[in-house]
């Protein structure tokens, strides 16, 4: 089990083309922690803004009366991915990674992978 710094960290050395990441509280929309980034992609703006991505996908998703939890949600842009993981466990419940990647350098299949194990090792 890795503690928020340890797993950002992992996340940012281990995941190819990785821009920054962020662990995000979605009920306030709050950064709980954040690596990477700089002034081309400023966290805490892009934890406030992904928080209502996963609001809008969640209420659609009640409104459709789907029964089903997303794991991830992925926003390509022409230079960059987006890649946000919702956490599901005991502690864990209005969280999510936020991943930016670079699309030139990254691997999306792996990154996925490499988030989802980050995810489930982490410890809140």
């Amino acid at each position: 089990m890795s503690n928020t710094e340890t797993a950002l960290k992992e996340a940012m050395t281990a995941i190819e083309g990785a821009v920054g990441v962020a662990l995000v509280d979605y009920t306030s929309g709050m950064a709980l922690g954040t690596l990477g980034g700089g002034k081309d992609l400023d966290l805490g703006v892009a934890a406030a803004g992904n928080t209502d991505v996963v609001r809008a996908k969640v209420r659609t998703m009640e409104h459709l009366g789907l029964k089903d939890e997303i794991e991830d949600i992925l926003i390509t842009l022409g230079s960059q991915y987006h890649l946000i993981r919702l956490m599901k466990g005991r502690g864990k419940d209005g969280l999510f990674l936020y991943l930016a990647l670079d699309r030139g350098r990254a691997n999306l299949a792996m990154a996925r992978h490499q988030l989802r194990r980050i995810e489930a090792g982490l410890e809140v």
